[in-house]
Protein backbone atom coordinates (compact mmCIF):
# COMPACT_ATOMS: atom_id res chain seq x y z
CA UNK A 1 0.00 0.00 0.00
CA UNK A 2 0.95 3.71 -0.97
CA UNK A 3 0.63 6.95 0.78
CA UNK A 4 -2.22 7.78 -2.10
CA UNK A 5 -4.01 4.49 -1.08
CA UNK A 6 -3.68 4.85 2.48
CA UNK A 7 -5.40 8.09 2.92
CA UNK A 8 -7.73 7.15 0.40
CA UNK A 9 -9.24 4.06 2.16
CA UNK A 10 -8.68 5.62 5.44
CA UNK A 11 -11.38 8.87 3.78
CA UNK A 12 -14.11 5.97 3.70
CA UNK A 13 -14.42 6.72 6.98
CA UNK A 14 -16.12 10.23 6.69
CA UNK A 15 -18.98 8.75 4.78
CA UNK A 16 -22.41 7.42 5.82
CA UNK A 17 -25.47 5.91 4.57
CA UNK A 18 -27.60 8.46 3.04
CA UNK A 19 -25.28 11.23 2.15
CA UNK A 20 -24.29 12.89 -0.91
CA UNK A 21 -20.59 12.82 -1.03
CA UNK A 22 -19.01 15.36 -3.13
CA UNK A 23 -16.20 13.21 -5.51
CA UNK A 24 -12.97 14.68 -6.04
CA UNK A 25 -10.60 14.36 -8.80
CA UNK A 26 -7.01 12.41 -9.52
CA UNK A 27 -4.69 10.25 -8.41
CA UNK A 28 -5.41 9.84 -4.53
CA UNK A 29 -9.17 10.20 -5.23
CA UNK A 30 -8.92 7.18 -7.62
CA UNK A 31 -8.16 4.92 -4.26
CA UNK A 32 -11.17 6.82 -2.53
CA UNK A 33 -13.38 6.10 -5.19
CA UNK A 34 -12.47 2.81 -5.71
CA UNK A 35 -13.20 1.60 -1.82
CA UNK A 36 -16.42 3.63 -1.94
CA UNK A 37 -17.65 1.84 -5.26
CA UNK A 38 -17.43 -1.50 -2.86
CA UNK A 39 -19.16 0.01 -0.12
CA UNK A 40 -22.17 0.60 -2.74
CA UNK A 41 -21.59 -2.76 -4.09
CA UNK A 42 -22.37 -3.77 -0.51
CA UNK A 43 -25.64 -1.61 0.18
CA UNK A 44 -24.42 1.82 0.97
CA UNK A 45 -26.84 4.59 -0.05
CA UNK A 46 -25.07 7.81 -1.33
CA UNK A 47 -25.65 10.34 -3.94
CA UNK A 48 -22.27 10.96 -5.73
CA UNK A 49 -21.29 14.76 -7.05
CA UNK A 50 -18.31 14.77 -9.04
CA UNK A 51 -15.66 17.84 -9.74
CA UNK A 52 -14.87 16.37 -13.36
CA UNK A 53 -15.54 14.70 -16.43
CA UNK A 54 -12.63 12.24 -15.62
CA UNK A 55 -14.71 11.22 -12.10
CA UNK A 56 -17.70 11.18 -13.51
CA UNK A 57 -16.90 8.52 -16.15
CA UNK A 58 -15.06 6.53 -13.26
CA UNK A 59 -18.07 6.94 -10.64
CA UNK A 60 -20.40 5.58 -13.28
CA UNK A 61 -18.05 2.65 -14.50
CA UNK A 62 -18.29 1.43 -10.78
CA UNK A 63 -21.82 2.25 -10.71
CA UNK A 64 -21.89 5.06 -8.01
CA UNK A 65 -25.44 6.77 -8.24
CA UNK A 66 -24.11 10.21 -9.52
CA UNK A 67 -26.19 13.78 -10.13
CA UNK A 68 -24.82 17.31 -11.38
CA UNK A 69 -24.57 20.09 -8.47
CA UNK A 70 -27.67 21.86 -9.57
CA UNK A 71 -29.60 19.33 -8.58
CA UNK A 72 -28.87 18.37 -4.84
CA UNK A 73 -29.79 21.06 -2.23
CA UNK A 74 -26.33 20.61 -0.24
CA UNK A 75 -23.40 18.18 0.01
CA UNK A 76 -22.69 16.93 3.54
CA UNK A 77 -19.25 15.77 2.72
CA UNK A 78 -16.26 16.34 -0.55
CA UNK A 79 -13.58 13.94 -0.63
CA UNK A 80 -10.53 15.52 -2.67
CA UNK A 81 -6.94 15.66 -3.12
CA UNK A 82 -4.36 18.65 -3.18
CA UNK A 83 -1.20 18.93 -5.31
CA UNK A 84 0.28 21.15 -2.29
CA UNK A 85 -1.06 21.59 1.31
CA UNK A 86 0.54 23.21 4.70
CA UNK A 87 -0.15 23.34 8.22
CA UNK A 88 -2.31 25.91 7.92
CA UNK A 89 -4.93 23.59 6.04
CA UNK A 90 -4.25 25.75 3.09
CA UNK A 91 -3.22 24.59 -0.39
CA UNK A 92 -2.64 24.36 -4.24
CA UNK A 93 -5.71 22.17 -6.28
CA UNK A 94 -6.18 22.62 -10.45
CA UNK A 95 -2.98 19.96 -11.62
CA UNK A 96 -5.67 17.91 -13.07
CA UNK A 97 -7.55 20.81 -14.79
CA UNK A 98 -10.37 20.56 -12.57
CA UNK A 99 -10.01 24.07 -9.82
CA UNK A 100 -13.52 25.60 -10.90
CA UNK A 101 -15.38 22.81 -10.14
CA UNK A 102 -13.59 21.96 -7.45
CA UNK A 103 -14.05 25.08 -5.53
CA UNK A 104 -17.62 25.29 -6.65
CA UNK A 105 -18.32 21.56 -5.07
CA UNK A 106 -16.43 22.18 -1.91
CA UNK A 107 -18.53 25.71 -1.77
CA UNK A 108 -21.40 23.44 -1.66
CA UNK A 109 -20.38 21.21 1.11
CA UNK A 110 -20.93 21.12 4.80
CA UNK A 111 -17.83 19.77 5.69
CA UNK A 112 -14.50 19.11 3.52
CA UNK A 113 -11.43 16.34 3.45
CA UNK A 114 -8.06 16.24 1.21
CA UNK A 115 -6.46 13.34 0.89
CA UNK A 116 -2.93 13.64 -0.14
CA UNK A 117 0.49 11.65 0.27
CA UNK A 118 3.17 12.72 2.63
CA UNK A 119 4.65 14.49 -0.61
CA UNK A 120 2.33 16.82 -0.70
CA UNK A 121 2.63 18.05 2.47
CA UNK A 122 5.32 21.14 2.61
CA UNK A 123 6.17 24.01 4.78
CA UNK A 124 5.45 26.53 2.64
CA UNK A 125 2.99 26.85 -0.56
CA UNK A 126 4.17 27.54 -3.88
CA UNK A 127 6.56 24.92 -5.14
CA UNK A 128 3.93 23.33 -7.46
CA UNK A 129 2.92 25.48 -10.17
CA UNK A 130 -0.31 27.58 -9.25
CA UNK A 131 -2.94 27.23 -11.64
CA UNK A 132 -5.52 30.41 -12.58
CA UNK A 133 -8.20 29.77 -15.19
CA UNK A 134 -8.72 32.23 -18.00
CA UNK A 135 -10.99 32.95 -20.40
CA UNK A 136 -9.98 32.57 -23.77
CA UNK A 137 -11.18 35.71 -25.23
CA UNK A 138 -8.18 38.32 -23.97
CA UNK A 139 -6.38 35.58 -21.90
CA UNK A 140 -3.09 37.43 -23.45
CA UNK A 141 -3.81 40.55 -21.82
CA UNK A 142 -3.70 38.24 -18.03
CA UNK A 143 -0.79 36.37 -19.11
CA UNK A 144 0.88 39.94 -19.66
CA UNK A 145 -0.43 41.51 -16.45
CA UNK A 146 0.94 38.34 -14.40
CA UNK A 147 4.17 38.34 -16.13
CA UNK A 148 4.44 42.04 -15.19
CA UNK A 149 3.83 41.33 -11.62
CA UNK A 150 6.86 38.69 -11.62
CA UNK A 151 4.17 35.37 -11.20
CA UNK A 152 6.12 33.78 -14.36
CA UNK A 153 2.79 32.28 -16.03
CA UNK A 154 2.82 29.68 -18.73
CA UNK A 155 0.00 28.50 -20.45
CA UNK A 156 -0.89 25.08 -20.20
CA UNK A 157 -1.15 22.58 -22.72
CA UNK A 158 -2.40 18.82 -23.38
CA UNK A 159 -0.21 16.01 -24.51
CA UNK A 160 -0.69 16.53 -27.82
CA UNK A 161 0.78 20.33 -27.74
CA UNK A 162 -1.89 21.91 -27.93
CA UNK A 163 -3.62 24.63 -25.88
CA UNK A 164 -5.15 22.83 -23.02
CA UNK A 165 -9.28 23.23 -22.49
CA UNK A 166 -10.57 22.90 -19.19
CA UNK A 167 -14.20 21.25 -18.64
CA UNK A 168 -15.71 24.50 -18.63
CA UNK A 169 -13.94 25.84 -22.00
CA UNK A 170 -11.49 28.29 -20.28
CA UNK A 171 -7.42 28.09 -20.65
CA UNK A 172 -5.24 27.27 -17.57
CA UNK A 173 -2.10 29.78 -16.77
CA UNK A 174 0.05 28.11 -14.52
CA UNK A 175 2.33 30.32 -12.51
CA UNK A 176 5.72 29.62 -11.52
CA UNK A 177 6.29 31.36 -7.67
CA UNK A 178 8.35 28.36 -6.23
CA UNK A 179 7.10 29.98 -2.79
CA UNK A 180 3.85 31.87 -2.17
CA UNK A 181 4.59 33.84 1.69
CA UNK A 182 1.35 35.16 2.12
CA UNK A 183 -1.78 32.55 -0.28
CA UNK A 184 -4.78 35.33 1.31
CA UNK A 185 -2.95 37.95 -0.19
CA UNK A 186 -2.21 36.71 -3.22
CA UNK A 187 -5.51 34.89 -3.70
CA UNK A 188 -7.17 38.32 -3.13
CA UNK A 189 -5.25 39.45 -5.43
CA UNK A 190 -5.95 37.10 -8.23
CA UNK A 191 -9.79 37.50 -7.49
CA UNK A 192 -9.83 41.40 -8.70
CA UNK A 193 -7.88 40.31 -12.05
CA UNK A 194 -10.52 40.91 -14.86
CA UNK A 195 -10.98 37.86 -16.98
CA UNK A 196 -9.66 35.30 -13.89
CA UNK A 197 -12.46 32.55 -13.52
CA UNK A 198 -10.94 30.93 -10.43
CA UNK A 199 -7.42 30.23 -9.26
CA UNK A 200 -6.06 27.28 -7.51
CA UNK A 201 -5.53 28.88 -4.42
CA UNK A 202 -7.63 27.13 -1.69
CA UNK A 203 -7.37 29.15 1.70
CA UNK A 204 -9.70 28.40 4.59
CA UNK A 205 -11.39 25.78 2.72
CA UNK A 206 -11.22 22.49 3.85
CA UNK A 207 -11.95 21.21 7.41
CA UNK A 208 -9.15 17.68 7.48
CA UNK A 209 -6.39 17.10 5.42
CA UNK A 210 -5.66 12.79 5.43
CA UNK A 211 -1.80 12.34 4.99
CA UNK A 212 -0.85 8.93 4.18
CA UNK A 213 2.72 7.48 4.29
CA UNK A 214 4.45 5.11 2.41
CA UNK A 215 4.50 2.64 5.54
CA UNK A 216 0.39 2.63 5.32
CA UNK A 217 -0.35 4.56 8.30
CA UNK A 218 -2.42 8.25 7.84
CA UNK A 219 -1.52 11.43 9.89
CA UNK A 220 -4.99 13.05 10.00
CA UNK A 221 -5.02 17.20 10.01
CA UNK A 222 -7.72 19.03 11.92
CA UNK A 223 -8.61 22.75 11.03
CA UNK A 224 -9.02 24.12 15.07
Amino acid sequence: MNGKEAAGKEAIREVRDGMTVGLGTGSTVYYFLQALAGKVASGLKITGVATSTKTIELAESWKIPMKSLNDVDHIDVTVDGADECDAALDGIKGGGGALLYEKLVAEASDRRVWIVDSRKYVDQLGHFPLPVEVVPFGWKKVYTRLKQDGHRPELRRNDAGKTYVTDAGHYILDLHLDRIPDAGALADKLDHITGVVEHGLFVGMTDTILIGYPDGHVDTLNRD
